[in-house]
This record gives C-alpha cells, sequence and structure tokens, in this order.
C-alpha cells in the first residue's frame, strides 16, 4: 500500500512519488519520529488499483470531487460522516499536493468506467425500444 506520510512539514507519497524512507523514518500514524520527534499519519493508501481514505472504504474520488464542486471539509464531513475532520483535510492536502497525477487518474478512471458501460440497447432492448418510441412522439409533438 503507498500512503502519505508527513515529516517535517514536508509530504511525502510513497504510491505517487517512488519515494522510500529510511527505516528510521518510517512510522506509524500518531508516532513520533525518532529523529524529527516530528508527528505523522497517513492519510491515503492505494489499494484495489484506487486510491482511500486510509482505514476506511471512502475512496479519494470522492473527497475530490466534492472538494472541487466547491464543497468545505465541513460540507463533505456531512455527506460522509464516517470521515473525521482530520482525514478530509488530509485527504485534500494530498490532491492538492499531488493534483496533477491524481487528476489524470481520475479522468483515466472516468474513461474506463464510459468504456465498460453497456449500451441500453444492449442491456435492456425492451426499455431502450420504449425510450425511443417516446422520444419520437415528443419529437413530433414539438414539430
Amino acid at each position: 500500500m503507498g500512503f502519505v506520510h508527513i515529516v517535517s512539514g514536508r509530504r511525502y507519497n510513497a504510491a505517487l512519488l517512488n519515494w522510500a524512507a529510511p527505516s528510521s523514518h518510517r512510522v506509524q500514524a500518531g508516532k513520533r519520529s525518532r529523529d524529527t520527534g516530528a508527528m505523522t499519519r497517513e492519510y491515503i493508501e492505494q489499494r484495489n488499483g484506487g486510491y482511500y481514505v486510509a482505514g476506511t472504504r471512502i475512496s479519494l474520488d470522492s473527497v475530490v470531487y466534492s472538494f472541487k464542486k466547491g464543497n468545505s471539509p465541513q460540507a463533505i464531513q456531512q455527506d460522509f460522516q464516517l470521515l473525521e475532520l482530520w482525514q478530509i483535510y488530509g485527504a485534500i492536502a494530498f490532491y492538492l499536493a499531488n493534483e496533477a497525477a491524481i487528476d489524470r487518474y481520475l479522468e483515466e478512471s472516468e474513461r474506463e468506467f464510459e468504456a465498460a458501460a453497456i449500451p441500453l440497447s444492449v442491456a435492456n432492448p425492451a426499455l431502450y425500444a420504449k425510450l425511443e418510441r417516446a422520444r419520437q412522439a415528443m419529437a413530433e409533438k414539438k414539430s
């Protein structure tokens, strides 16, 4: 799993930046680093091909899309009540520190989702035919 590490005020993302801390700098969330005395916390983890708020099933995508819509961390917390504010701020900080890479990841995910979608005409031909008849009827009423 790739985690974001914040040590001495610097952010490192092992998954995106291929950064590997020396064993003396690797610390668990809430533990003090022996070298710096700084507190660190893991905010994001990479698993199952995606990014998630560490220790949850809530995707980074969900937090980022809400943030990009202009929602405040408090508003995001109302939508994702399992998250603490510090987790939301950590996810936003991770996104901002890796914005270009995460935006590419989100665009790729959207393309994959669209490519995997089964057209309604194939998935449910009867419903598709009914919708087409309704569209034709509406078009005839307008003309």
